[in-house]
């Protein structure tokens, strides 16, 4: 409310009572606003500094501290940047960091969100390469204790490599003019880009699994570092140390060292020193073999020369002589070689008749139709033995079945019966033991041997069996 000053009539002025100057913001709207105002104003920095507390995420992403001497900021790589990485981040590695600043809300923390990094003083595929380098080759895969020599006479060289290159021309025009005889199988990869490394490792795997080559080639020409890049790749060093053919790496020009090189069984300069290597000795016997021929073709002539100086020095007569006594010499010598030869083959005759009349007598005692009239004649025995046991068990059986026979009868009822006994039942069948259970005027029905009659009883009354006459004296 406005409050009338008694001066302001005079004075023509008018003042009004101030108003509150405080602001209040909720935190997250004070950080996000923050957090638009330093990306809209550093949305894309390089950042030079130190990594310290380096750790990776499972997730993929990289977290870590980019400090100097007097400041410190953290940083995060997220997984989809890191993996276009060609080097190892580590602590203590100096880096630029290209990215751009943020504010993470749930910290009020800034940050700078990194898109690319790169080491600084060395090259990032120089870094990646020392650091591969140091790796393989503490887990030894540089020892020269693992390294295989080549086979000397190979017959089928595989070799890796573009198929439109020069490199395999070269290859070929060398092995053709040192080595003929020697098959070459291309297995044709990407030398250079993202896809080359999964390319050479294939191949590689191929080769082996084939059984067709005796030693392999990786071969290219020189380049760039990133040319190369596919060569410095742990997949394909590690292809290499699981081969079990030898392998040799010509990759690059003479002063180009990869990662492949040092893994490999023998590094060659140059894919067409590779190809004088393999053909080294093949190429040497064949120098050995002609300075061999030309040497016996002049000792030849040097021989025939001196033989003609010898037979023009000497009479026709003369050396009609001697030619006759070296031919008569040799015919002498054919005839002992001849008899010497029809010997040998008249006692080699008679070894094998012997060897022959052996087998035939040791046949004969091994002659399979005694053996079967041998065993006809105990099948015969056997059988008859078998005859004669059947009747004596049939003869036993059947006396003991009469014995039985006669048991029976003699226990039957029935023989009971036969000799004028009679069994006495009632109505309802039950037999009747006693004459206590016979009811005058009851019909008994009495059962003999020779058949069955019915009856009424009249009277019943218990005998004296004492007094009873007996069947001796009836």
């Amino acid at each position: 409310m406005i409050r009338p000053d008694p001066t302001s009539a005079q004075l023509g002025l008018v003042f009004e009572e101030p108003r509150s100057l405080r602001r209040i913001c909720l935190v997250r709207e004070l950080v996000s606003h923050v957090r638009e105002l330093v990306e809209e104003r550093y949305g894309d920095v390089w950042v030079e500094g130190e990594i310290s507390n380096f750790r990776p995420a499972p997730s993929g992403h990289l977290y870590f501290t980019l400090k100097d001497a007097d400041a410190q900021l953290p940083v995060v790589l997220f997984r989809r940047q890191a993996i276009l990485l060609r080097f190892r981040p580590e602590d203590g590695l100096h880096v630029l960091v290209r990215g751009r600043v943020s504010v993470y809300d749930q910290r009020g923390q800034m940050q700078l969100v990194a898109e690319t990094m790169e080491p600084v003083g060395a090259g990032s595929l120089q870094l990646a390469f020392e650091q591969l380098k140091q790796k393989l080759k503490a887990e030894g895969l540089f020892e020269a204790d693992r390294k295989r020599p080549l086979p000397a006479f190979p017959r089928t060289v595989g070799i890796v490599t573009s198929p439109t290159g020069a490199v395999v021309r070269d290859f070929l025009n060398i092995v053709g003019r040192r080595h003929s005889g020697l098959n070459v199988l291309l297995c044709a990869a990407a030398v250079q880009g993202d896809s080359a490394a999964a390319e050479v490792e294939s191949a590689l795997k191929c080769l082996n699994a084939s059984g067709l080559v005796d030693v392999i080639v990786i071969a290219r020409g020189g380049g760039s570092l990133e040319d190369l890049a596919a060569f410095n790749s742990e997949r394909v060093a590690r292809a290499i140390a699981a081969s079990r053919l030898p392998v040799v790496s010509a990759i690059g020009h003479e002063t180009d060292f990869t990662i492949a090189d040092f893994v490999a069984d023998l590094r060659a300069p140059t894919p067409s020193a590779a190809a004088e290597l393999i053909t080294e000795a093949q190429h040497r016997i064949a120098e050995h073999l002609a300075s061999v021929t030309a040497r016996l073709a002049r000792a030849a002539r040097f021989q025939l020369l001196q033989a003609q100086q010898r037979m023009n020095r000497v009479p026709v007569s003369r050396a009609e002589a001697r030619m006759a006594t070296i031919l008569h010499r040799l015919e002498q010598r054919l005839d002992d070689k001849s008899q010497e030869l029809t010997d040998a083959l008249s006692n080699r005759l008679r070894q094998m008749r012997r060897r022959v009349d052996d087998l035939t007598a040791a046949v004969l005692r091994h002659d399979p139709r005694q053996r079967l009239a041998h065993a006809r004649q105990h099948f015969a025995m056997g059988g008859t033995r078998l005859d004669r046991a059947m009747e004596r068990t049939l003869h036993a059986e059947r006396s003991r079945f009469q014995a039985l026979d006669a048991r029976l009868h003699s226990l039957s009822p029935l023989a009971v019966l036969e000799r004028g006994y009679a069994l006495v039942l009632d109505e309802r069948g039950n037999l009747i033991r006693s004459v206590q259970r016979v009811i005058p005027g009851e019909r008994v029905f009495t059962r003999m041997s020779d058949g069955a009659f019915t009856s009424r009883v009249e009277s019943s009354a218990a005998a004296d069996l004492t007094n009873q006459p007996t069947k001796r004296e009836r």
